[in-house]
């Protein structure tokens, strides 16, 4: 058996786009069948919520999904770029701190845009849903993100990534 793909979900604080993300592909790979092929996990650029469950208008869009979760913010790393294929961030600036915080030189983890996998609407941002009142935001991040990981997960199978 070849060696695992690793796939990691960046947001800001890693407790709104990035858990839905990381739990949306979770359920996304365990339907096509290849969950054993990979790893799957989510981190924050900042460290303000390290240590904390997901906010609990994101718990309860996962809940709503039926989308098991369980992890605990944590900080990305500058060994994730190493650990990890590929690293994904919600929007433009979270994409320009995964580039200023990545190691000099060469890394493995291709940095993507989880947006510009989305199989409607490529390019867009995940807008981030924390300063919304109410849980619409959560259930439009929820939406694109199915979207992206079906759009990304077809890609890798294609071969195109």
């Amino acid at each position: 058996m070849s060696e695992k793909k690793r796939a990691l979900f960046i947001c800001l604080g890693n407790i709104c786009r990035s858990p839905i993300a990381e739990a949306v592909f979770l359920k996304t790979i365990a339907d096509d069948g290849v969950a054993e092929q990979w790893e799957v996990d989510s981190a924050a650029i900042g460290d303000w919520h390290v240590g904390n469950r997901p906010d609990h208008r994101a718990l309860s869009t996962m809940e709503k999904h039926s989308l098991p979760y369980d992890n605990r913010a944590r900080q990305i790393t500058k060994a994730d770029f190493d650990h990890y294929d590929y690293i994904f961030g919600m929007d433009k600036e979270n994409m320009s701190h995964l580039k200023r915080m990545a190691p000099s030189g060469v890394s493995k983890a291709k940095q993507l845009l989880l947006g510009d996998f989305d199989t409607d609407a490529p390019g867009k941002i995940i807008r981030d849903p924390y300063y919304e009142q109410g849980a619409n935001g959560f259930e439009q991040c929820y939406v694109q993100c199915v979207r992206c990981c079906n759009g990304f997960l077809a890609k890798v199978q294609r071969g195109e990534i």
